[in-house]
């Protein structure tokens, strides 16, 4: 198996020749951690077994939410809490899309220009579930972004898991969903998706000097998309995979072919697997684009989902006589079994950052 790090290894000292000071440095330091990543640099465990004598020693992990071999416990402990938050009602997956012309602003300003998005496209469906023609309530919901296609395309669209009802403007009604396939009509949806996104670009000089050329992008049928999702299980595990995993799995990863990358990807039409072979630096640049800026919150909730109301959630909790199910605290880490006797094995020392572990006690002081 072709890991991602060994892609890194061989060919971003190239990159970084061809594109210097470009390479922001959120991209620098994703790069530096997957290549640390389980390695001597970063320390470890060093494990023993009493009846065999064997030993065995474990680097520890970057924990960058770029690493492909990292977040998975992180994601199973968000998905815990997550499941105790969802309501006896029908939830739907609402997914917010820019035009094509937006894409490369997004790009080189990334941590602006999402946080608008995120912020334009909740308020967007706030106002058009609070119109009295609609649902006449206020949602709550949980966005997430997401950046990537299957074949790492930048594709950046917002994903929102909202339940299919709300709060009365009086706070004393639960308001439901007029079914459990259907939740607001999209067209007034797009509408004003696109305008609150063309008022707030509009306050920010930086952004909107770049669009004063391309007027057409406003009289574009923005994309906006709603699916009924069920209890809301299943869509929560599926923006779990966005949460604290990556653009790309390193079990995706198939080849290096004289400097071409091969990956597989699954065709979103036939769910059938295809693969995809593009030059080393393409594939470099097509993995770098999906690192977010350092300490940018890619998952965020509004409405009466918010950390910030938690009286109008307990409100909520009330007029659907409703109690949250209990935290179900994920299973903890299997043991490390002895290659041998295939007995648990027990951590018996540290091996500090930096220092090099070519047999046992090989132990920094």
């Amino acid at each position: 198996m072709l890991e991602l790090a060994e892609v890194l290894r061989r060919y971003w000292p190239e990159y970084e020749r061809l594109y210097g000071e470009a390479i922001p440095q959120a991209h620098r330091r994703a790069v530096r951690a997957i290549l640390r990543c389980r390695t001597a640099e970063l320390g470890g465990q060093l494990f023993s077994c009493s009846p065999c004598q064997q030993t065995r020693f474990v680097y520890h992990s970057c924990n960058h939410r770029a690493c492909p071999r990292c977040g998975q416990s992180d994601k199973n402990r968000w998905l815990a809490k997550q499941m105790t938050r969802l309501l006896p009602v029908p939830y739907f997956l609402v997914t917010f899309t820019i035009p094509a012309q937006l894409r490369h602003l997004a790009r080189s300003h990334q941590k602006s220009f999402f946080s608008i998005l995120l912020r334009e496209s909740a308020a967007a469906l706030q106002d058009i579930a609070a119109n009295p023609k609609h649902l006449a309530a206020q949602l709550g919901m949980l966005g997430v972004l997401h950046t990537w296609t299957r074949q790492l395309v930048y594709h950046p669209h917002i994903h929102f898991l909202v339940p299919g009802g709300g709060l009365s403007a009086d706070k004393l009604t639960w308001v439901p969903c007029p079914s459990q396939d259907f939740l607001l009509p999209v067209q007034p949806l797009k509408a004003r998706f696109r305008w609150r996104m063309r008022q707030a670009l509009q306050e920010v000089s930086t952004l909107w000097q770049h669009l004063q050329h391309q007027p057409q992008v406003w009289k574009l049928d923005w994309v906006v998309n709603i699916q009924a999702g069920g209890k809301g299980e299943q869509a929560l595990a599926y923006l779990g995979q966005y949460i604290y995993r990556t653009a790309l799995s390193s079990t995706r990863l198939l080849s290096d072919d004289h400097g071409r990358i091969t990956f597989r990807y699954r065709n979103r039409h036939t769910k059938g697997w295809e693969t995809i072979a593009v030059p080393a630096m393409e594939f470099v640049r097509r993995f770098l684009q999906h690192v977010l800026p350092s300490g940018f919150q890619r998952v965020r909730p509004y409405g009466w989902l918010s950390s910030a109301a938690c009286q109008k959630w307990q409100r909520i909790l009330a007029l659907l006589d409703w109690t949250p199910k209990p935290l179900v605290t994920p299973p903890p880490m299997p043991a490390l079994l002895c290659p041998k006797c295939q007995q648990p094995m027990h951590q018996v020392d540290l091996l500090q950052p930096g220092c090099s572990a070519r047999g046992p006690p090989a132990l920094c002081p």
